[in-house]
């Protein structure tokens, strides 16, 4: 009787969040698909054959990423505090994700797949933007000013650098700066 050929099932989402891990514990320069197709349990071409090369698998997991991020937006509604506070769950929540959506060195940045991902976030972004401020809602420079708190604080209590109260949570913390913003 021939052997059965070996089926992993669902591959590619399994080398994905693989590589989650893997640059959750080391970093995307650590990464090799090597050492993803051992985590995976597969051989070592595996990875080769559902990505190409390590960019082309930072592609997927870049745009994962947006579409993760696009989702969490859009599922806070339209006020523009709970957009923020949802872009800083997703950074806080998905390490991973965050910080390769935002090193394009790593990927293929001009992939369509990417391309469209990132579009969906941004649009989810703007609506928000939108909904909340009216006279704002195609502002170049209010848009980037809002993006910009809401990115630099995720950026910055991920690395450690936000330091307060030892009760404040990175939701509670975001939520005072977000809201002073909108103050302004």
């Amino acid at each position: 009787m021939p052997a059965q050929p070996y089926h992993h099932g669902d591959l590619r989402n399994a080398l994905l969040a693989a590589a989650v891990e893997a640059i959750e514990q080391n970093g995307p320069a650590a990464l090799s698909l090597r050492e993803l197709a051992r985590r995976a349990g597969v051989s070592h071409a595996a990875p080769a054959h559902h990505f190409g090369d390590k960019a082309g698998l930072l592609t997927a997991l870049a745009t994962q990423s947006y579409d993760l991020l696009a989702d969490a937006v859009r599922a806070a509604g339209p006020a523009l505090l709970e957009a923020g506070i949802a872009y800083i769950r997703f950074a806080v929540g998905h390490r991973a994700h965050f910080t390769v959506m935002f090193q394009p060195g790593l990927y293929h940045p001009d992939d369509p797949e990417l391309s469209a991902a990132r579009a969906r976030s941004d649009r989810a972004l703007s609506d928000a933007l939108s909904a909340t401020v009216p006279a704002h809602g195609e502002d170049r420079e209010f848009k980037l000013a809002a993006w910009s708190i809401v990115h630099g604080f995720a950026h910055l209590w991920n690395n450690g650098y936000v330091t307060g109260r030892p009760e404040d949570d990175p939701e509670t913390a975001a939520r005072a700066v977000i809201s002073k913003f909108l103050q302004a």
